[in-house]
């Protein structure tokens, strides 16, 4: 099982965390450029199941995407199929350990331990996408903490398309049953602290619930 994710697919985000990790390369909002990807561990943590705030950052920040799990085995698959190789859909959240995250970046080096340290992908529940009130490119999701709505996207924001993420991430991955695709988050991004409960939704499906221990 492999978790692919996707950095700076919301233009709004790219330019919120620009300033916060000091990254001063070129930005993807202009047509032509391609996807950035990145991958996690393989121990991500399941709704109901708390995020343990690990020791070796002193921030840790909360990233909501709509994760779709790759549902046959393909590679090299064209974007006008890329709908055939995913059922289910859920929200996720990309945690990331934001200072050292910055250290990482400031030195040029990978962002691997910022971004796949075990726990580091929360999962909720999976609903199929036809199930969905909302095409799946129209899709509005949110994450709430403590019953207070911290971040807001929509799928039609999305600077690369679902479809295209999933054609593009197979020109380098055989993409397996079980795979799944985090695909980016909006703007709103945010440190979590002990204590706090955090909650995702797609549409108005109830589909994450996380604390934070």
């Amino acid at each position: 099982m492999k978790i692919i994710c996707v950095g700076m697919n919301y233009l709004a985000h790219t330019r919120e965390i620009t300033p916060i990790i000091g990254h001063t390369s070129s930005t993807v909002d202009t047509e032509g450029e391609e996807p950035v990807l990145f991958t996690k561990g393989d121990t991500p943590l399941r709704t109901g199941f708390p995020f343990f705030i690990p020791d070796f950052a002193n921030r840790f920040d909360y990233e909501a995407e709509v994760v779709v799990r790759i549902s046959r085995v393909g590679k090299y698959i064209a974007e006008r199929f890329a709908h055939r190789y995913y059922k289910e859909v859920t929200i996720g959240i990309d945690f990331t350990a934001r200072d050292l995250q910055q250290k990482l970046v400031a030195k040029g080096l990978p962002w691997t331990l910022a971004k796949t340290f075990d726990g580091s992908a929360a999962l909720g529940d999976w609903m199929d996408k036809d199930a969905l009130e909302y095409d799946l490119q129209e899709l509005p999701f949110r994450l709430d903490i403590d019953n207070r709505t911290v971040q807001e996207g929509n799928t039609r924001d999305m600077i690369f398309s679902i479809d295209r993420l999933v054609s593009y991430a197979s020109r380098f991955f055989m993409l397996k049953t079980g795979d799944m695709i985090f695909t980016g988050t909006p703007a709103g991004v945010g440190p979590v602290h002990i204590g706090q409960h955090l909650t995702g939704y797609l549409g108005e499906h109830r589909l994450l619930d996380l604390d934070i221990k």
